[in-house]
């Protein structure tokens, strides 16, 4: 496993980020799909095993089960002081008008409720989930910043917005002397690559550190067409990103991946890590094979006409993924 710097930080991280939202209790929250803990725990040790030290979770997966489920696995199966441990603040965790957003209230509370979860006392990125249009972001930022000065969070990151709010999150940042964001969590995939119009540049320029969520189009990159999974058939979201349009790229990868003796994942994952603006996309597993394959990826190396072949078939389309 290769290790890079998570943008301009000193932070090594491994070109594979495990994302656990896959882990988790399927009677808690709306991911019916997911794993529980007994069946969770050999995917985590195996990614440690691999030398995967980067794992991104969220308050919000499983209604907190995931971080309960990811803690406990970590503890027993990494060292703290060689993981490095993500996790997210913004959705709803309980009923009532200060249940989630990113009021410095709603900061302040879950990142306390976080930590007590995976059993830490600090996390070494904490996110952002989504932007929040109710709250100013200058209160966000600053709440942000002081959980950082607290010692709860060793660097904070970004999801899903438009770049122009992420600029104005960062000139704010610098403005007022505050703790900066370190990485964009982004949409990014051969199937909705409009992230490389203003927002991967942006974070190019600005030294931000890219893991892209969704790297496989929640599976649509590493099957055929109209086969389905357990998670495709009850995913609601994961149905509003992506069209019968995208079958012509699904095709593609089919053929490259057939043409060099390697599953469609290797390649479609391969083309990720392509981009030199990606640092480590976040990757989830529910199968034994959905990790070796994100692991033989991260040394495929695909040729340019390869590349050629994957993205000649993609057409402009809407923004999604911010909701």
């Amino acid at each position: 496993m290769k290790y890079v710097k998570l943008g301009s930080t000193g932070l090594d991280v491994s070109r594979i980020c495990l994302g656990c939202m896959s882990y988790g209790d399927p009677a808690r929250g709306n991911h019916s799909w997911s794993l529980d803990e007994e069946r969770s725990r050999p995917f985590i040790r195996r990614a440690i095993e691999a030398g995967i030290n980067f794992f991104d979770t969220a308050n919000v997966y499983s209604a907190g089960s995931s971080e309960e489920i990811v803690g406990r696995a970590l503890a027993d199966f990494g060292r703290r002081d060689e993981i490095v441990l993500a996790t997210k603040v913004h959705g709803t965790m309980r009923p009532g008008p200060n249940g989630g957003g990113l009021s410095r209230k709603a900061i302040m509370s879950e990142i306390d409720n976080s930590l007590r979860r995976l059993g830490t006392d600090y996390v070494d990125l904490y996110q952002i989930h989504r932007w929040d249009a109710r709250t100013p972001i200058e209160e966000t930022l600053e709440a942000l910043h002081d959980v950082v000065k607290a010692g709860k969070a060793r660097y904070i990151g970004a999801s899903s917005m438009y770049a122009w709010q992420f600029s104005k999150a960062l000139y704010l940042a610098e403005r007022h002397g505050w703790t900066r964001f370190t990485t964009m969590q982004n949409h990014y995939n051969l199937l909705n690559r409009e992230e490389e119009r203003e927002m991967l540049p942006l974070c190019a320029d600005q030294g931000i550190g890219v893991i892209p969520w969704s790297p496989l189009a929640r599976g649509r990159l590493t099957r055929d067409w109209d086969a389905t999974s357990a998670r495709s058939e009850t995913d609601e979201f994961g149905r509003t990103l992506y069209g019968e349009n995208d079958r012509p790229i699904v095709d593609a990868v089919t053929r490259v991946a057939e043409a060099r003796g390697v599953t469609r994942a290797q390649v479609a994952l391969a083309w990720v890590l392509h981009n030199p603006v990606v640092t480590s996309p976040i990757v989830g597993a529910t199968k034994p094979e959905h990790l070796e394959d994100a692991i033989a990826a991260e040394s495929l190396t695909l040729t340019e006409d390869e590349v050629k072949q994957l993205e000649q078939p993609y057409e402009p389309r809407s923004v999604v993924g911010f909701a």
